[in-house]
């Protein structure tokens, strides 16, 4: 049966002023995702991709890991949403960066509560689409893949894309849909195996690259 490979995006600039960036270890992280895809055979017969940096950067690591050249299909529903514009929408002050662990911890609270208010429609965060609408973007690249012929496919994209893919084939509610978002770590790999009607979830949050006590430090979420 078909698989598709959904993969975040390695570790980011969490903090710094232009998150959209992989650090150095998100860059190793991919690299490593594509040695391990070559050992094990693994070639992509079509690839789509998310249009940001770390997107495009993550891609082009797992490229580099695995000797393979992907051109893969730029699908702006795979965009994340806009973090500080889901947190303003219920908390308009200003934050300070998220730079210590109590910090760390009142952001991300914050965002599962913003979240949460855009999921069931009670707020519209700034600039961003509703969240009907950005599902939607989500739902039509997975129809993408399944009208596809290709076996195995590659997607790189953002925890909340991803997340929101998981929870629309299982149809859980919008908590458990947001705790899955916060559980998906870097370069991580979750498959769905699929059809022409539908995706049927495989696993889940893997990092079988990072399988081994040297990577033990390799291991973020943000």
């Amino acid at each position: 049966m078909p698989t598709l490979y959904l993969v975040r995006h390695g570790q980011a600039s969490f903090g710094a002023a232009d998150y959209d960036q992989l650090s150095s270890l998100g860059q190793r992280q991919c690299v490593q995702l594509g040695r391990y895809f070559a050992a094990r055979g693994l070639v992509f017969d079509a690839a789509l991709s998310g249009t940001l940096k770390r997107h495009q950067q993550t891609l082009s690591a797992i490229c580099d890991g695995s000797g393979a050249r992907l051109e893969a299909t730029p699908w702006p529903g795979l965009n994340e949403y806009d973090s500080p514009a889901v947190i303003a929408a219920i908390h308009p002050e200003p934050l300070a960066l998220p730079i210590t662990p109590e910090l760390y911890r009142h952001y991300f609270q914050l965002l599962r509560k913003g979240m949460l208010q855009w999921m069931l429609g009670k707020t519209q965060p700034q600039g961003m689409p509703s969240w009907r609408d950005f599902q939607q973007g989500v739902v039509d690249a997975l129809a993408h893949v399944r009208q596809s012929p290709a076996q195995r496919v590659l997607l790189v994209s953002s925890g909340g894309p991803i997340a929101c893919a998981i929870g629309y084939v299982l149809a859980t509610p919008p908590e458990a849909t947001i705790e899955l978002n916060m559980r998906l770590r870097n370069s991580s790999v979750t498959e769905f195996t699929f059809n022409a009607k539908r995706q049927m979830l495989q696993t889940f949050n893997t990092l079988p690259h990072l399988d081994a006590p040297a990577f033990d430090d390799w291991i973020t979420h943000a």
